[in-house]
């Protein structure tokens, strides 16, 4: 089977190593093409018993002509790289990841040929373009268009959570039977790494961040934050930690740069998973910064589940899915604000007893509920549905 995503690479998308490595011990052969970025550039390797290829994208974007840039780049490498997979490994199956809702234009000539297509729903593609661009526009009615026309071309459907689903079988028009939630859930020993008390940098209390730096993201909101609570709370006891990039990670320096935040703010950009998980080890609460708009009211944030792995409470804008993920483990605040952020996280590095509980009901709630070993059991579930005979009816019924 092949696995096509276009916005991150394999290994550092989690979620979609998670499955391939999932799907190889089920005894499938995982073929998975992906970009060349963030440190991933080999143009093709085998890790751990699966294929990769990577095609060259012609930049990570973050404005209108850049998406249109980089989407054309991607669909020329993966129309390429999906052919010579196809003449090397004969697949049966075809596993879409989006954003973008456009690699149905890879899949249909292989539909064609009898391969099963699979939609692995990571985002809501016309929801995350509004969010972006705000706007709609003819643009818009195009992303639509290939949301359906990719809900056409798919077999079966992955949905990350309960919210997207309610998309695939009211907006994607898909029987309820050809649906999956499969949700993305870290799989981390926590207990295997050790804190890092150094990252404090001598300061009583360490908020993290871990995640992509987009326009779409809401990292500024953190930085005015840390501007509140260090220059306007005058509270020189927190440290904060940002870890990840994405296309706004220069803006998002300069801005640190210009609120005089240099001191308090570590950026690292990309960091190992070992640096990662002893962060996470370390932290004294977790913050999500996604501001409050339909797009993110439908996204389950990987974020969100690390804190809760971690065993740590976490702030975050009151967002559907955020409280169906973290539950007691989140303090929710509105509106999106760096104001409103800043009193969240204050209150909560104020009262340690509230933090704890709220801890140890997010890593409760990750093993109980939560855990990988439920999603796979989906994913398996809608393998076994998209590979079952097509049921024919007789000529003479």
């Amino acid at each position: 089977m092949l696995i096509l995503v276009e916005n991150l690479p394999v290994p550092l998308d989690r979620r979609v190593w998670q499955e391939s490595c999932a799907l190889r011990d089920a005894g499938y052969q995982v073929t998975v093409i992906c970009p060349r970025m963030r440190g991933h550039m080999k143009p093709e390797e085998v890790l751990e018993g699966i294929q990769i290829y990577r095609h060259w994208i012609s930049e990570e974007a973050s404005g209108f002509m850049g998406f249109a840039r980089e989407y054309a780049s991607a669909l020329l490498g993966e129309t390429w790289l999906a052919w010579k997979a196809w003449l090397k490994h004969r697949f049966k199956i075809i596993h879409l990841c989006n954003p973008p809702d456009l690699l149905f234009l890879v899949a249909w000539p292989f539909k064609l040929l009898g391969v099963k297509v699979i939609y692995d729903v990571h985002d809501v593609w016309p929801e995350m373009f509004e969010a972006k661009f705000q706007r709609r526009g003819a643009v818009y009615s195009l992303v639509r268009l290939a949301e359906r026309w990719t809900y056409a071309c798919a077999d079966v459907v992955l949905a990350t959570n309960t919210s997207v689903q309610s998309i695939a079988l009211q907006r994607g028009h898909k029987n309820a039977d050809r649906v999956f939630v499969v949700r993305t859930a870290p799989r981390v020993a926590a207990s295997n790494y050790r804190a890092s008390p150094e990252l404090k940098k001598g300061r009583k209390f360490l908020v993290g961040y871990v995640g992509v730096m987009g326009n779409a993201d809401g990292v500024d909101l953190v930085l005015q934050a840390a501007h509140h609570i260090v220059h306007g709370k005058k509270r020189h006891d927190v440290q904060f930690l940002l870890m990840g990039t994405g296309p706004e990670f220069e803006r998002l320096t300069t801005l640190r740069r210009e609120l005089q935040l240099e001191d308090w703010v570590d950026m690292p950009g990309r960091v190992t998973n070992e640096f990662l998980f002893s962060a996470l080890q370390t932290i004294d609460l977790g913050v999500s910064s996604d501001p409050i708009n339909p797009y993110n009211h439908h996204c389950t944030m990987n974020k969100v589940l690390e804190y809760m792995t971690f065993g740590k409470a976490q702030v975050l804008f009151d967002l559907k899915e955020g409280r169906a993920s973290a539950a007691e483990a989140g303090h929710y605040v509105s509106p999106s604000t760096g104001p409103a952020l800043a009193h969240g996280i204050l209150s909560l590095l104020d009262d340690p007893v509230q933090r704890k509980t709220m801890g140890e009901a997010g890593a409760r709630r990750m093993r109980e509920v939560l855990n990988w070993d439920c999603s796979v059991e989906q994913l398996l579930a809608a393998y076994a549905k998209v590979l079952e005979p097509q049921k024919t009816r007789n000529r003479f019924d």
